[in-house]
């Protein structure tokens, strides 16, 4: 063999081994994020799941904040690509078919151990300088492309519109991992064809408008100290993540000090859960009130929805991010994740019986539960989105995604 050949296929293959094994560590990297945060992966814990030792770890990224960035840029590209596929299509019915059907696919090969998960995206705002601009500015593309599964938009009306579609379609892709574990690989396929039916035409019956009544939900409190402490520690653990949240940041947030911290509660994870239990009594009050006040079951699971929705554009929310659960021990976190899920089964209650009353569309209620449970724990990202109009505006604009589907558009004529 010539001399320069062996050597083009020595680094040929060095160059294979070389990505092979980043590739590994970017795999196992991700898998330690999504279960224990960005903040909470180590160099040693990533090293023990692909048979490495630190050292050479350090090899192929020289900081944690390296690495954790590095497997943020590979989800990101990884949508790209879903997304560039899935613009193909000729329409944008099909577009967001084949965008679920992307995800679902890769859902399915995860399930059966033949593709590895990439990291999920909610402590990406919890990176630090300069790689949180430049993740920033690739989240922002994912999102514009999104928009555009459903063509320019002629107005500004239609470009508000497409955002919060986007929006709930996106979080709905990253929600599905957390709730399609109790089905069997199997049925993915009938999951993804019910799921795009609540995509495709809405939970709400042929007929049926949206006029919600918003519920008062402010009973006061016999601790407004305790409750200010709760909604200041939500709103940074929203933004920043449960570990990119710390006790000093939350303390400073109020101007008190750590030691007042301590006054209200014993610990960083006591904290966390009294957010979720706040956040989770919350809804549970919505539907319970909503149940009192009667009416059809879609009133009042549109009054719920606008409800809600209303106090995550609001200065009184928002509501706890789910991104809080990757920082939380495997024991709390799975407590949280079934009180989620206690919810959900509420709602698929509502509307199972206003499928029987015809006031809702006959669908899946446990996907479309699901599905309304992502929409109303993404809300809060959409914030600024939403204070560029109305807020009764926002709340039917964002509501409409899951009310009457991702292409109907009667909800510009409110």
């Amino acid at each position: 063999m010539e001399p320069n050949k062996a050597n083009l296929i020595d680094e040929e293959g060095g160059t294979k081994r070389f990505r092979a094994k980043r590739d590994a560590i970017l795999a196992a990297a991700a898998q330690a994020i999504n279960e224990q945060s960005a903040k909470g992966m180590t160099f040693a814990d990533v090293a023990r799941r692909v048979g490495l030792n630190t050292t050479s770890v350090t090899y192929y990224f020289k900081r944690k904040e390296d690495l954790a960035t590095a497997c943020f840029e590979n989800t990101l590209e990884r949508l790209q690509a879903m997304l560039d596929e899935a613009l193909k299509e000729a329409t944008p019915q099909a577009r967001v078919a084949k965008y679920l059907s992307i995800n679902m696919q890769r859902l399915g090969a995860i399930q059966k151990g033949e593709a590895t998960a990439f990291a999920v995206l909610s402590d990406l705002r919890a990176m630090e300088e300069p790689a949180l601009s430049q993740l920033m500015a690739g989240w922002r593309d994912v999102f514009r492309k999104t928009r555009t599964l459903w063509g320019p938009a002629r107005t500004r009306a239609e470009t508000d519109l497409r955002g919060a579609r986007a929006h709930v379609l996106l979080e709905n892709t990253f929600w599905l991992p957390i709730w399609l574990t109790r089905y069997e690989p199997d049925q993915f396929d009938r999951i993804e064809a019910r799921l795009m039916e609540v995509f495709e035409h809405g939970i709400a019956a042929p007929g049926e408008n949206w006029a919600p009544d918003l519920i008062d939900l402010d009973h006061g409190t016999s601790e407004p100290g305790r409750a200010a402490f709760l909604l200041a520690a939500t709103r940074l653990i929203n933004q920043l993540g449960y570990r990119g949240a710390s006790v000093q940041r939350i303390a400073s947030e109020l101007n008190v000090t750590k030691g007042s911290f301590y006054h209200h509660l014993d610990a960083k994870d006591d904290l966390v859960i009294a957010c979720y239990k706040r956040s989770f009594d919350t809804i549970a009050d919505a539907q319970h009130l909503a149940d009192e006040r009667g009416g059809s079951q879609w009133h009042r699971l549109s009054s719920i929805i606008a409800t809600l929705l209303d106090v995550q554009f609001s200065e009184r929310g928002p509501l706890l991010r789910t991104t809080a659960l990757s920082g939380l021990p495997g024991g709390v976190r799975n407590t949280m994740i079934d009180r989620s899920n206690r919810i959900a089964r509420r709602y698929a209650g509502t509307m199972s019986d206003g499928i029987a009353e015809g006031s809702i569309r006959p669908v899946d209620a446990l996907v479309a539960a699901q599905a309304l449970m992502a929409l109303q724990n993404a809300a809060f990202d959409m914030r600024k989105w939403a204070s560029t109009m109305p807020r009764d505006r926002a709340v039917a604009f964002y509501a409409s995604t899951l009310a009457f589907g991702l292409f109907d558009d009667r909800v510009l004529d409110l």
